[in-house]
This record gives C-alpha cells, sequence and structure tokens, in this order.
C-alpha cells in the first residue's frame, strides 16, 4: 500500500460536525436557571425590608429608652446648658416665670367671685384682663351676665380649684408653632339659648269644625268640594229634612191660628161690653188667642234651632199665598234659591252653613245619601292660624312659660316659623315621662301643612352682643372650666411667651362657639388648637414634685 493511501483518512474517523445554531438545548436550561434566580430575589426583597425596617426601630427604642418626646422638646428646647433647663416648665431655669416669679410677677389674686362663679373675674376686676388698656365694665354687660346665669342651671366652677394660678411659658413664638398652638381673638356675636324638642304643626283645634245635617233626611245638593275656601254663612250642602218641613208648617198653623183668634177677640170684645154675650165667652176667645201665640213662638224657637232663623213680624205683614213662599226658601241665599226654585218644590229644604272662615279640608257625603245628625259631613279648618305641639323632657319644663318664643323648622324646609307659647300642660305624659307645650303660629300662605313634623327650638334668652370663643377653647380638667388667654405684652421684644389659665363660666354652645359668661373678656386672644396639650402639661406640672432650678 502507498504512503497516499496510508495517510487518508477514512469517512468513519471524521469528526462530528458542531452545532451553533440558537435555541440549544444547554441555552434553553441556563436561562431557566437565570430566570428562577431573579424570581427568588424579588420575592425576598419585602421580607429584608421589613426586616431592616423592625432592626430600625428596636435599635431607636434601645438608644431613647423607649419613651416619648418631652414637652419640653414640644416647646423648643435648643442646645442648652442642662445645668440651666427646667425639666417641668419647659423653658430655660433662667428664664423661668414659674420658678422665679420675680421675671413676671403675677397680678393680685382676687380669688373667687360668688357672684358669677369663677376665679379671677374680669367683670368685677377688670384689671386682670390680658389687655393694653384696663377696660371699663357698664351696667348692661353685668345685667346681661346676671340673667343668662338665672335663666337656667348650669354647671358650677369648684371654688377650691387652683388651676388658675398657673401659666404656661414657652421660648419663642416659634416654639409655640411648633407645638401647634393656635389663638383667637375673644369677640362678640349672636348666640340663643333655647330648648330643643321635636314637634309637630296641627290645626287649631279652635279654629276646626266637623258639621253635619240638625236633623236626619237625606242630601239634595252638595255645593263645596274638598280644597275650596270658604267663608262663615257659607252653603255646604242642603238637606231634605220631613222635620223641617213640618216646622215650617207648624208656624204657617200658629200665625193663622193666631189671626182668627185675634179677630174673634176683636169682634167679641164690643159685644161683650154691651153685655151681649156673656164675658166668658169673650175669655175663652182670649185664651184661645194666647194658645195660638204661643205656638207661634214654639214653631219660631223650632225654626231657629234649626238654625233658620225667621222674622214672624215681616211675615204676618205679607199676604198668606206668599208667606208659604217665603218660608220654602229659609235660609237659603239668593244665588242657592235661582237655582233650585225652578227644580223642586219640597219645603224641607235644610242647608250646612260654613260656621267659620276657613277651607274644605274633609268632605265625606254625595247627592242622594241619608244622613243623621251623628254624621260628620264637611270638616273646615282655619289654616291662616296654626298649632305647634311639642313633647319637652322633663327637667326643661321647667325653664318654660306662656309667652316665650318658638321658632319651628319643618321636615323638607329651610325656614324656620316663628311663634309663641300659648300652653303649657301640667300632666306628665306617663309612657314618655315629657310635657307637652303648644304654641300659636300664623300660616298666612299655608306653607305649614297639618301633621308636620320638625324640630323647635323654644327660646330662653337671646343674647345679641354675647362674649363668645371657639369651643375647643374651653377645658374641663374635672373641678373647674378654664381658658388660655395669651399674655397682653407676647408679642413684646425680650418678654416671656406666657399664656394665663383663666377660669371661666361656659353658657350656650352653638355653630362651634362657646359663650362665655364670665372669665374673659372681648379683645383677649385665647388658645384654640393645642389648648388641651396646654392643660394636660399644667395637669402633670401639678402632680410633681415641683421645680428646684431657680433656688
Amino acid at each position: 500500500m502507498s504512503q497516499a493511501t496510508i495517510n487518508q483518512p477514512s469517512v468513519e474517523e471524521s469528526p462530528p460536525p458542531i452545532d451553533h445554531q440558537p435555541g440549544s438545548k444547554s441555552q434553553s436550561i441556563e436561562k431557566d436557571r437565570l430566570g428562577q434566580l431573579m424570581k427568588w430575589i424579588v420575592g425576598t426583597v419585602p421580607t429584608i425590608t421589613v426586616l431592616v425596617a423592625l432592626g430600625g426601630v428596636a435599635w431607636w427604642g434601645h438608644h431613647s429608652d423607649w419613651q416619648m418626646p418631652k414637652f419640653s422638646a414640644m416647646v423648643g428646647q435648643l442646645e442648652t446648658d442642662v445645668d440651666d433647663w427646667c425639666e417641668v416648665h419647659g423653658v430655660p431655669g433662667s428664664e423661668c416665670v414659674e420658678c422665679l416669679p420675680t421675671l413676671l410677677p403675677k397680678g393680685e389674686d382676687y380669688g373667687w367671685c360668688q357672684e358669677h362663679g369663677v376665679h379671677q373675674c374680669p367683670l368685677c376686676h377688670p384689671d386682670v384682663a390680658e389687655l393694653k388698656t384696663a377696660p371699663s365694665i357698664d351696667d348692661s354687660q353685668l345685667m346681661a351676665a346676671a340673667f343668662a346665669l338665672d335663666v337656667r342651671d348650669r354647671q358650677e366652677n369648684n371654688q377650691g380649684c387652683r388651676l388658675y394660678r398657673s401659666r404656661v411659658q414657652f421660648t419663642s413664638t416659634d416654639a409655640v408653632n411648633k407645638a401647634g398652638v393656635d389663638f383667637e381673638l375673644v369677640e362678640t356675636r349672636p348666640m340663643v339659648e333655647a330648648v330643643r324638642a321635636s314637634g309637630e304643626a296641627t290645626y287649631n283645634e279652635t279654629r276646626v269644625a266637623q258639621l253635619a245635617s240638625r236633623v236626619p233626611g237625606t242630601v239634595w245638593q252638595v255645593e263645596r268640594m274638598v280644597g275650596d275656601r270658604v267663608s262663615k254663612g257659607d252653603v255646604l250642602a242642603l238637606i231634605d229634612a220631613v222635620d223641617v218641613g213640618e216646622a215650617k208648617s207648624g208656624l204657617l198653623d200658629s200665625l193663622a191660628q193666631v189671626e182668627f183668634h185675634a179677630a174673634t177677640v176683636e169682634r167679641l170684645k164690643p159685644l161683650a161690653e154691651k153685655q151681649i154675650i156673656p164675658g166668658s165667652q169673650l175669655l175663652e176667645a182670649e185664651t184661645a188667642l194666647q194658645q195660638a201665640s204661643i205656638g207661634v213662638r214654639r214653631a219660631e224657637q223650632t225654626l231657629d234651632n234649626l238654625g233658620l232663623r225667621v222674622d214672624v213680624a215681616e211675615l204676618r205683614k205679607l199676604p198668606e199665598g206668599q208667606r208659604g213662599q217665603r218660608l220654602r226658601f229659609l235660609g237659603l241665599p239668593s244665588s242657592i234659591r235661582s237655582d233650585v226654585s225652578g227644580l223642586t218644590l219640597t219645603n224641607n229644604l235644610i242647608p250646612v252653613v260654613a260656621s267659620l272662615d276657613g277651607v274644605v279640608v274633609e268632605r265625606k257625603t254625595v247627592a242622594g245619601e241619608v244622613v243623621d245628625p251623628s254624621q260628620m259631613l264637611f270638616r273646615i279648618a282655619d289654616t291662616s292660624r296654626m298649632w305647634l305641639r311639642f313633647n319637652v323632657a322633663l327637667e326643661d319644663a321647667a325653664y318654660l312659660e306662656v309667652g316665650q318664643a318658638v321658632r319651628f323648622l319643618p321636615d323638607g324646609m329651610q325656614d324656620e316659623v316663628v311663634g309663641q307659647i300659648s300652653w303649657v300642660s301640667t300632666d306628665v305624659d306617663k309612657h314618655t315621662r315629657t310635657v307637652e307645650v303648644r304654641a300659636e303660629v300664623e300660616n298666612p300662605d299655608e306653607t305649614l301643612r297639618n301633621e308636620t313634623f320638625g324640630m323647635g327650638r323654644i327660646i330662653l334668652r337671646e343674647a345679641p352682643d354675647a362674649v363668645a370663643v371657639p369651643k375647643e377653647s374651653v377645658q374641663w380638667d374635672g373641678s373647674c372650666f378654664v381658658v388660655f388667654v395669651r399674655d397682653r405684652n407676647y408679642f413684646d421684644e425680650d418678654q416671656p411667651k406666657i399664656f394665663h389659665t383663666r377660669s371661666v363660666r361656659p353658657g350656650v354652645t352653638a355653630d362651634g362657639y362657646t359663650e362665655i359668661i364670665a372669665g374673659v373678656l372681648p379683645g383677649e386672644v385665647v388658645v384654640t388648637t393645642g389648648s388641651a396639650v396646654l392643660r394636660s402639661q399644667i395637669l402633670k406640672n401639678n402632680l410633681g414634685a415641683g421645680c428646684t432650678c431657680g433656688q
């Protein structure tokens, strides 16, 4: 075998070709592993974040002994010498007016005011007011305070409360803002003190009439419908009643008897005088005349009881044929006479007439119906005047009296209706333990409807110039009501930033404001937002052992 033949490789010994195409199986496996790794990393991130946060909280708690910031940090403690810091009052000890009273001496302590129930009463001692100039108190202010205290019982302050002696001091105005303290000027505003009660508007029962036929009969004609406005005397319906016809006939018969016996007496009188006839015959004729006259009066009274008034003297002047025609339409107005004159010859018609001016609010009859006096046919109400009925709590009823103003807001309406109390019940409802109060109100435009529910206010007192503060300014410590009044020199340079505690006597609260009967004067400035923080700080100071930084 030649050399060329020996060195030539065979087909079986050739190496396999290498596959370089993308998407091979090895690359797919690597991508799957990489995707799973990324999913695991993303899934553990929230857990790691929570663990880191908890670790940070634990570190902070360990180094702060798990304590909240002190009040001193809130009121503005800066980098200050520790030995010069008053921990109790949160200001430098060398500037603390509570520990060093000579820095800002307190005014004279007037103590308790028996008349107004507060300490350091500015109504009796105007010099305690935190104003640049001392105010003057006139008699009208004193009278208004006395009336406000007398109009109803009020919660009282404890005479032994000493909170009014405390003051709260800040290092600066920036510290005040940092503590979230805000204040507002004391002003006067109209305030209304009232007893609130749910109520209902109803018809005035003295101005409501339920009408029926005076005698049994049949409804011959109905003249009015529900909603019609009527005047006193208007005909509502006509009743055909046999009793009416008999009463009219009885009157005509009695009149005829009177005329007959009167003529007989006139005829017999001269004969008896001449003794042509015995006197007893004349006496019998005169007696018969008297009996006939009594019959006339009886028939007249019967018709009058039916509401059919007749003038007998005028009726006697008419010819006998016209008397029946006159009685036939007795009690019917001219408009009704012209309508029915050609339709019927009955002598039995009696009208049902309106007894007052008002509106037909109910009708329960139709033509042809048989009725009797026990059956109501129409109800008329004077809607121009209504009643307001209130159910007042027993404890509030003692403050009510006839003549007090009432303001009623019906459900679904925006305007109040104004009236006056006309009656206060002497009974207490045995189920609700409330007292019924009734007021009368004018309703000329008829906007107030019967059986309308709503909320009423019975006015005890209206103060057009009441001293008022935002209601969040007033704080209660368990024994007295207080507000925090800004010092008159608050904005003066190098003056301490002081808020004085002032005991007050609150009155009515409305629209976010509380009336102050005694305790502050217009023009002073009181803390609003943050007043609860100041109260808490004072109470904490009172519980502590006190401060010795100024000693």
